[in-house]
């Protein structure tokens, strides 16, 4: 059973080029996508429009199935789900319930390799990218354990987006799929915290899937000390990248910045970081930290968060301060995770 493949683990494309490899028809792609995406139905034998041989050759070689809920903690705005992947691996996703609809936060990777100073998601070093069948898995499961449709996707949870490009790239093709996840590109976001040479090869993809960056730092000093991307990818050749990316695309890119005490809001922080965005289609997101007892790190506090966007405001930025949803959660992303692993 162990080689069967996951159905999840393909695009369109890809199952239309498999069936065909196979002997049979390309439009037997789209019926069976039809009845896992659109009917929900996970077993061959109920596609009641597939012939017998059809039925019988997907039960030989492959499988419906999805990461499972292991555990979840909720909050009124919030719900963060831990699944088990097949490899018994765990990864987190969160559900964030917006007035506007049902926002899914999915991982990218198992840990991450990235090592920021402030993120719980680094701390347990990456262990594998996820698979498209992993990726898509947490959209199904999550919409099915709930009921409900899934509005909107960040990937911004545990990992490094753009260190698993291949994968994301196949993501996106089924999460704007009208016949699969069908979720508009407008709709999806991908975070990456600075690996320049994919920001270009993204932005050439033209999808129309919206970027955010976590820049977390208006200069390279302070973003040194906290990112280790950093002394890779210094902040003048991320704002290129993201210059050269909003000329292709024409797409407004999200600046994310977590507030920091006594480290990244100072006024003059925010100066800096005014003058490296004004004019630019870009916006700024102010994340309140959550504060972890892994790290020595602080929340910048409410008079100070509210200074610094003043300040923004003043420079004509366009600025929100990110809504806190899950304060009473494992908050800190990758943290339900890490508590896990580690026994606690």
């Amino acid at each position: 059973m162990g080689e069967n493949m996951n159905i999840y683990d393909f695009t369109q494309e890809e199952l239309e080029s498999f069936l065909i490899e196979n002997g049979y028809k390309k439009f037997n792609a789209l019926q069976i996508i039809d009845w896992m995406y659109d009917k929900k139905e996970y077993d061959f034998n109920k596609m009641t429009n597939l012939s017998k041989k059809l039925i019988s050759f997907l039960n030989e070689n492959m499988i419906i199935k999805t990461p499972e809920v292991i555990k979840v903690e909720k909050s009124d705005l919030a719900n963060k789900y831990l699944l088990r992947l097949e490899d018994n691996n765990k990864i987190e996703c969160v559900l964030m319930n917006h007035d506007y609809g049902y926002s899914l936060c999915v991982s990218s990777q198992v840990g991450c390799n990235m090592g920021c100073s402030f993120c719980e998601s680094g701390r347990l070093k990456k262990v594998r990218d996820l698979k498209l069948e992993e990726l898509v898995g947490q959209v199904i499961c999550v919409s099915k354990y709930e009921n409900i449709r899934i509005d909107s996707i960040v990937v911004m949870g545990i990992g490094e987006p753009f260190d698993n490009f291949n994968n994301i790239k196949r993501f996106i093709s089924v999460v704007i799929n009208p016949k699969m996840i069908n979720i508009g590109q407008r709709h999806l976001t991908i975070s990456t915290c600075g690996l320049v040479p994919k920001i270009y090869e993204f932005a050439d993809m033209e999808t129309g899937v919206n970027l955010a960056i976590s820049l977390h730092a208006p200069n390279n000093e302070i973003r040194d000390k906290i990112m280790k991307i950093n002394h890779a990818y210094k902040i003048e050749k991320v704002m290129e990248a993201l210059d050269y990316y909003i000329s292709k695309t024409n797409r407004r890119v999200t600046i994310e910045y977590i507030m920091l005490e006594g480290i990244n809001d100072s006024d003059e922080c925010a100066k800096e970081l005014a003058n490296l965005v004004k004019g630019k289609l870009m916006y700024v997101n102010l994340i309140p930290y959550n504060e972890t007892t892994h790290f020595e790190l602080k929340r910048s506090n409410d008079f100070k968060i509210k200074s610094f966007y003043d300040i923004l405001k003043s420079y004509n930025v366009n600025v929100t301060i990110r809504k806190e949803m899950g304060g009473n959660l494992s908050a800190a992303c990758g943290q339900l995770r890490a508590n896990v692993e580690e026994g606690e």
